[in-house]
């Protein structure tokens, strides 16, 4: 007779990791993640191409672009390369953590991020700087569908979205970090060590995701708990073939003959068990995109994501060129990037905090989401039809703070609107959308639409004007039955004596522990 204590119920022993340690740690490679991005754009690293006068005489180019003679398009192929990579393998991370540990998996994608970072210092041509940049996206995916759902399972209950704010505010520190760090290592040694840097300042926390205590990710099932369910289903068959064998005693042809039988049964079944475990993986992706798309808090989130970083992306890359031409600034890049900056960390931490202020709930969410973006977009708006440079600096400080207070908020409402074994899946989804939709076509169809109007002031209103239908498909979620899926019982699950250990993020620790203890004999 098989005793529930083939089970262990015993809580955990804590990891190394406190819940501080946890987004400390986060924000350092989110960072590096946005650094190499900052750095592969940057003068000293991206570089010149190299010239030729009439006369004759020629100029040697500079970094990336001058030691492979690229083309403006080639150098433009390398700047979203990683986006390849990227999309591809957020949904493939998001769907390997029901299987595989997501700590362990956020390991090995910072593996691959860190191989690919030193083979874009070792490339030496075009083809291949461009694969190692795919390959850096591939390493950053399992990192972006899972790190949001670990802060979200250990940050306190009423600062949950003051510490994704916090999160995603390495963004654009990490872009200006790496403009700067590309600029002083290219520009005095050279533009591969610049990529083996990075290599070195993340090849620590690659090794740390294999060597410390596995966090578990809520809704998700620990390993042991896969494996003391199947001991206990393989112990229950042992006692059922135990009574076989005694009914049949003083019959031991009749044992034999059904003995073969079993084990031709079990050969074929073995044989099918590879083919049948990889249809039902696709089957259950299928599923859980499709449970997200009939989610229409989720998909309402997400489609006003998409419309806010369409301009946010074309911002980023035309909006120097545009207050040039506009404005006549002598430094557009630097004044532009220190007001992004600024604005990006203040108004990324203002948003989170408001929202925990007013109550995080998905309602709350919305209607920050949609009054933020609608006043910063009226600023920005504004900002853009003052002929003043400094009139239009003001005006668009202001937007921006605004505009940059929804990161929190938006990546809140993606985590809370599904269940938590959803949440990998939801980020992942959320993440591949806004660049498929957003950022990544934003750039060229801005520049499309300047060479037709000719006019960098009418364009930059035209694109401003985008943040007003997404403030109103934000605000279209005030309205929807919402409810914070954040404590439901996730449906993959494996048992319900061991769920508990499922779902007991860091902050909770101590706690089953001393409930852990009570309950033994």
């Amino acid at each position: 007779m098989v005793t529930s204590s083939s089970v262990p119920l015993s809580a955990p022993t804590p990891s190394w990791f406190t819940p501080k340690r946890l987004l400390a740690i986060f924000c350092v490679i989110n960072m590096l993640n946005y650094v190499d991005r900052g750095t592969i754009a940057s003068n000293g690293v991206n570089g010149s191409r190299r010239t030729c006068s009439e006369s004759g005489t020629c100029t040697s180019g500079s970094g990336i672009q001058g030691d492979f003679n690229l083309n403006n398009f080639e150098d433009g192929v390398l700047s979203s390369a990683f986006m390849v990579g990227l999309l591809v393998a957020s949904p493939i991370f998001a769907s390997l953590a029901k299987s595989i540990n997501p700590f362990r998996l956020i390991g090995v994608g910072l593996s691959v991020w860190t191989f690919a970072v030193v083979g874009c210092g070792f490339s030496m041509d075009f083809w291949s700087i461009t694969i190692f940049r795919m390959l850096v996206g591939v390493g950053e995916a399992s990192f972006i569908s899972l790190a949001a759902p670990f802060i979200d399972d250990n940050a306190p209950v009423a600062q949950k979205t003051a510490w994704l704010s916090i999160f995603y505010m390495c963004i654009p520190t990490g872009y200006a970090l790496g403009y700067v760090y590309g600029g002083l290592v290219g520009g005095n040694f050279n533009w591969r060590f610049a990529f083996w840097g990075e290599a070195i300042l993340m090849l620590p926390f690659a090794v740390l995701g294999f060597v410390m205590k596995p966090l578990r990710l809520k809704g998700f099932a620990p390993v042991e708990s896969k494996k003391a369910t199947t001991a206990t289903e393989t112990s229950s068959v042992e006692v059922h073939d135990d009574a076989d064998t005694e009914v049949t005693t003083g019959t031991s042809h009749t044992l034999s003959v059904k003995d073969d039988v079993e084990d031709k049964s079990s050969n074929k079944c073995s044989r099918s068990t590879d083919t049948s475990n990889n249809l039902n993986q696709f089957s259950i992706f299928f599923k859980d995109v499709k449970v997200l798309l009939l989610n229409k808090v989720y998909v309402v989130n997400v489609l006003g994501y998409i419309a806010y970083t369409f301009v946010i992306g074309a911002y980023s890359y035309w909006g120097p060129k545009a207050g040039k031409n506009i404005y006549n600034m002598s430094d557009a890049d630097m004044i532009f990037g220190g007001v992004t900056i600024v604005c990006g960390i203040l108004g990324t931490i203002a948003g989170g905090y408001a929202l925990d202020f007013m109550t995080s709930t998905i309602s709350n969410s919305f209607k920050l989401l949609s009054a933020t973006t609608l006043i910063g977009a009226l600023f920005c708006f504004g900002a853009f039809c003052f002929k003043s440079m400094y009139g239009f600096l003001a005006l668009f400080s202001i937007g921006e703070l605004l505009v940059f207070a929804i990161q929190g908020p938006v990546n809140y409402t993606c985590l809370h609107c599904v269940k938590p074994s959803m949440r990998p899946l939801s980020m992942a989804i959320s993440t591949v959308s806004i660049h498929i939709f957003g950022d990544v076509p934003s750039s060229p169809l801005v520049g499309v639409l300047q060479d037709y109007v000719n006019n960098w002031r009418e364009t930059a209103l035209i694109l401003t004007a985008i943040f007003f239908p997404a403030a109103g498909i934000w605000f279209i979620g005030i309205f929807l039955h919402s409810v914070d899926r954040f404590n439901e019982d996730s449906t993959h699950q494996v048992s319900s004596t061991t769920e508990w250990s499922n779902t007991t993020p860091l902050l909770e620790e101590r706690k089953a522990e001393a409930t852990a203890s009570s309950a033994e004999p």
